[in-house]
C-alpha cells in the first residue's frame, strides 16, 4: 500500500499486526507550514528586499501566456504563469558623462520591414526599454543580445505590466462598497454609493479623493517577490510562480 503527500506517514507495505489508526500521525500546523515553505523555497521579503531587486542586473521583456500549475516531489502544487521572454537586443548604451545617467536600452519584438519608418531603421523593434545595469553587465555593446539564461530556477523577481482594463465600474466593484440595505423604502439601492457630501460636510462641497464610480484597470502594476520555477532557453520560456498582471499577450517586464 502506497501513500503520498505530507499529511500521511504510512509504511509500504503495512506490517502484519499493525493497524492503520495506530501508525497514522497527522502533522500539526507548524509542520505542514515548514514542509510547504521548504518545498516552495519561499523567500520572505526583508526591509531592503525591494532595493536589491530594483538595483539588480537581470532584466527581461516578455509576453504573458496562460497560467498552469506545477507539482513538486512532495505533492504540493504551485500556481504559475508561462512567460515567453526574450531575446533582447542592445540598441544603445548610455553613459553618465555623455547622457547624464548610465543605462542600457534594449529592444524586443521585431517589426515588419514594411512598418519600419526611416528614422527607426536603426531600432526596428516594437518595444524599447531602459534599465540600469551593474558594472559587470556594462561591457555589452549595441547589437549584442540577452536571453533568459541570465535567470535560474529559484531566482526571486518582480514583474511589471499593465493590468486588464475593466471600463467604467461602480463603487461596489471598484472600491469594495457594500451598498445599501433593501429595506425602509429603499428599492434597487444595493449597489449605490450613498451620500457624497453636503449638509455641512467640508463646507457643503465634494472633498477631493472621494471614492466614486469611474474607469477601472489599465494601470501599471508591479508584483514583487515572485519565484522563477523553470527556465527553458530553447523555447525562450519562463515559468513564474503566482499570477502576474495583464491579459494574455501583454508585455511584461521582469527584473531580478
Amino acid at each position: 500500500m502506497s501513500r503520498q503527500g505530507p499529511l500521511a506517514r504510512l509504511p509500504s507495505p503495512l506490517s502484519a499486526g499493525v493497524s492503520f489508526f495506530n501508525i497514522f500521525t497527522p502533522l500539526d500546523k507548524n509542520e505542514r507550514s515548514a514542509i510547504k515553505k521548504e518545498s516552495l523555497g519561499v523567500v520572505f521579503p526583508s526591509k531592503h528586499m525591494s532595493d536589491k531587486i530594483s538595483n539588480g542586473v537581470k532584466f527581461m521583456l516578455g509576453t504573458k501566456g496562460r497560467m498552469t500549475q506545477v507539482f513538486d516531489d512532495k505533492g504540493l502544487v504551485t500556481p504559475a504563469t508561462i512567460v515567453t521572454a526574450g531575446p533582447l537586443t542592445v540598441t544603445q548604451v548610455k553613459a553618465k558623462d555623455k547622457d547624464g545617467y548610465a543605462a542600457m536600452q534594449v529592444g524586443f519584438g521585431a517589426k515588419k520591414e514594411s512598418r519600419v519608418k526611416k528614422p527607426q531603421t536603426a531600432k526596428p523593434f516594437k518595444h524599447l526599454r531602459e534599465f540600469s545595469p551593474a558594472s559587470e553587465a556594462s561591457n555589452l555593446q549595441p547589437g549584442e543580445s540577452i536571453d533568459i539564461s541570465i535567470f535560474t530556477a529559484g531566482d526571486v523577481v518582480e514583474v511589471s505590466a499593465v493590468s486588464k482594463g475593466k471600463g467604467f465600474q461602480g463603487v461596489v466593484k471598484r472600491h469594495g462598497f457594500h451598498g445599501g440595505p433593501r429595506s425602509h423604502g429603499q428599492k434597487n439601492r444595493e449597489r449605490s454609493p450613498g451620500s457624497i457630501g453636503g449638509g455641512g460636510r467640508a463646507g457643503g462641497r465634494v472633498v477631493k479623493g472621494m471614492r466614486m464610480a469611474g474607469r477601472m484597470g489599465g494601470d501599471r502594476v508591479t508584483v514583487k517577490n515572485l519565484k522563477v520555477l523553470q527556465v527553458d532557453p530553447a523555447t525562450h520560456t519562463l515559468l513564474i510562480s503566482g499570477a502576474i498582471p495583464g491579459h494574455p499577450g501583454s508585455l511584461v517586464e521582469i527584473r531580478g
